[in-house]
């Protein structure tokens, strides 16, 4: 079937790699996204090889690349900075780098210009009120009285996704995980040239290079309930979160006081939804279905995979149905891989105690660099190939 229009809801990562994706195939896109303006949550990214492979299929590795630090492999440490074990990365290959640090907000530029390059036609602030489908097509209404008529829907609009609710089932809602995330901004040290993570009693840091000159620091800590700071709290907290640390995180802390601004804090909520994804000609994707805690910085390289699959699997010549099965099969595997090893590093590291750190340090100093190349074979495989497990 010929997919000729397409409405994309939500303008984030996922939204905006698929408006691109489809528009560069000649696809014509409206995408609707709730927020006013452009705007952007969050400090830094990692865009890790398998999904700059993805970017490269949308024609802005470069550009990706240019505006980020690419890097190779995770540098391990105890809370006292003694090194626990170095693990390199296999995402990286010939064609690409392991990984590339960058800005959210750069990223976010970098496919917007895309999309629009591609055709997209983007509006703000709207979202859809209303829609309703026959065998040929879909109307919605929009929630700032417009509308139109389109051969498929995609639903990018994130975890709290009000099309998931609507599409699959309003008991489909993210679950709050024990944990939270602290994030900031802060200057690199020349010595920062990959990511670094500390490991404490039920406590994890790091720090992920984003350019020449900065570098963004990371604090997963358990938390009793899914609660917001009042944002001139956020300073003192995470002061008195980072007090076990030593070495570069100690000196964060420090710099905490003459530089409290900036600091993000973030909940950390799961969404893994079972196939299918699509209900007629609706189809849901990305964070709306298969949202994972950070711990492999695979959220939005599964985003983009999702629009570059959803963009290639629509020109194939077969019924729109099997089109949308065929793109579930593609991604579900390794979707899932992704959940279910990101849930699994998160339940153990809530579990540290005083008394159970040394052994889990030891577990790691074992067996971490073999368990990080298992989940990457997979990963390094094409993202167009279906995944056996």
């Amino acid at each position: 079937m010929t997919i000729n229009k397409v409405l994309i809801v939500g303008a984030g990562i996922g939204g905006l790699a698929a408006a691109a994706a489809l528009g560069q195939r000649g696809v014509e896109v409206d995408v609707v996204e709730i927020r006013e303006t452009a705007t952007v949550l969050g400090v830094g990214i990692n865009q890790p090889g398998n999904s700059l492979r993805a970017l490269r299929e949308l024609g802005v590795l470069d550009e990706v690349l240019a505006a980020g630090f690419t890097f190779d492999g995770n540098d391990y440490r105890d809370a006292d900075d003694e090194r626990i074990v170095l693990v390199p990365s296999s995402l990286g290959q010939d064609d690409v780098p392991a990984n590339c640090g960058l800005t959210r907000k750069d990223l976010h530029a970098i496919l917007l210009k895309a999309a629009e390059s591609a055709g997209a036609t983007i509006q703000y602030g709207a979202e859809v009120a209303d829609f309703s489908e026959d065998a040929d097509g879909v109307d919605a209404t929009f929630s700032n009285g417009e509308n139109g008529r389109y051969d498929l829907v995609v639903a990018f609009d994130g975890i709290r996704s009000p099309m998931r609710r609507r599409v699959l089932g309003q008991e489909l809602v993210p679950s709050y995980t024990g944990s939270a995330v602290w994030r900031k901004q802060v200057p690199r040290p020349a010595s920062v040239t990959r990511t670094m993570l500390w490991q404490g009693e039920g406590v994890k840091g790091g720090v992920i290079p984003l350019s020449e000159t900065h570098m963004y620091m990371l604090l997963v800590t358990v938390e009793p309930s899914d609660v917001r700071h009042p944002e001139q709290d956020l300073a003192p907290l995470l002061k008195q979160r980072l007090s076990g640390f030593k070495g570069l995180l100690g000196d964060i802390r420090d710099s905490l006081d003459e530089d409290p601004d900036g600091i993000v804090y973030s909940p950390l909520v799961e969404m893994n939804v079972p196939l299918p994804w699509h209900r007629g000609r609706v189809i849901v994707l990305g964070d709306a279905v298969h949202a994972a805690v950070p711990h492999l910085t695979q959220g939005a390289a599964m985003a983009v995979e999702d629009a570059v699959v959803l963009a290639d699997e629509l020109q194939r010549d077969r019924p729109l149905e099997e089109s949308l099965q065929v793109i579930e099969q593609l991604r579900h595997p390794r979707t899932e891989l992704v959940f279910q090893a990101s849930h699994g590093i998160l339940a153990q590291e809530q579990t540290i105690t005083a008394e159970t750190l040394p052994f889990a340090i030891d577990g790691m100093r074992a067996h971490l660099a073999e368990q990080t190349a298992h989940v990457e074979a997979v990963l390094n495989q094409p993202f167009r190939a279906l995944q056996h497990q």
